[in-house]
């Protein structure tokens, strides 16, 4: 006959740490679960914000040169008023500010950052040193609509060097939009979801700051990746690239450009500007 456990042994609840063990596992799981769902924080791609493999390499019309057709002439003198300015970033270093306003520059923008995670290490010697000499300055983000959403990214800029004051000498932000340097030319992304992610950038940056952020971008790619949507142009001024003797046709919306950026090879610093302007309409655009 076999032996029986005592009844009190068959009838003994379990005790507290018995308890615990299976519901911790059972959290534990049911954690792994959600991380893995799509469409919860850790999955979403607005929310990714990896560092760009190469930010240094990354500059105003970095891509320009590689996609279009640069006639290599420098354009003649301008017939209408104007004002001379450069762009820099964290491949020209410490930039001889004297050296640009003894030339005849009056403005300068400098890269701020790229995505969610990239800061110029040398913004601070580019954007108060261009101040200190006497400039009107302002700085430029690095879009990379595929990394994270436009509002990250003008957030991440507006709290990192591309915030805007009323000082008199302070331009507004600049989204600077070209071909992906990363891989597929428009990111991958289609002409509607570029035109959002755009929209949500400049839609954020104007919260943020009061201002309407100045966009950078070649014609070439715009029409090509954009559609050539038309619907910026009412709000935000155009800064357009094209290295020869004249801007040439402009994107959709834009009756006229504000800014040309005619050479990446001029002296010093490489990358020179034309405001098409008076020296006092430069003021008022930096006074909003």
């Amino acid at each position: 006959m076999p032996a029986l456990r005592p009844a009190a042994a068959r009838r003994e609840p379990p005790t507290a740490v018995g308890v615990r063990v299976p519901l911790l596992s059972l959290l534990v799981a049911l954690l792994a679960l959600l991380v893995a769902l799509p469409g919860t924080a850790y999955a979403s791609p607005t929310a990714s914000g990896k560092r760009p493999a190469h930010p240094e390499r990354d500059w105003l019309g970095s891509t320009v040169r590689g996609h279009e057709h640069p006639t290599g002439r420098m354009p003649p003198p301008s017939l209408t008023a104007s004002v001379e300015g450069v762009d820099v970033s964290s491949h020209n270093g410490n930039v001889p500010w004297s050296t640009l306003w003894n030339s005849g520059n009056r403005f300068a923008y400098v890269k701020a950052t790229e995505g969610t995670s990239y800061t110029n290490p040398y913004f601070a010697q580019q954007y108060n040193g261009s101040y200190d000499v006497g400039m009107i300055r302002g700085a430029y983000h690095f879009a990379l609509p595929d990394n994270s959403s436009g509002a990250d990214q003008a957030t991440y800029f507006a709290t990192h060097g591309g915030g805007w004051s009323g000082d008199g000498r302070t331009l507004p932000g600049v989204l600077d939009i070209e071909y992906n340097p990363y891989g597929s030319v428009c990111y991958g992304m289609g002409a509607g979801a570029l035109t959002d992610w755009i929209a949500d950038f400049l839609r954020t940056y104007r919260a943020r700051t009061g201002r309407d952020a100045v966009i950078y971008t070649a014609t070439g790619w715009w029409k090509q990746c954009t559609g050539n949507y038309g619907g910026f142009g009412s709000t935000d001024p155009l800064w357009a690239p094209r290295y020869g003797s004249s801007v040439g046709e402009l994107p959709a919306g834009w009756g006229f450009h504000t800014f040309w950026q005619y050479t990446d090879t001029g002296p010093t610093v490489g990358d020179h500007n034309r405001f098409n302007g008076a020296y006092s309409r430069l003021q008022a655009l930096a006074d909003g």
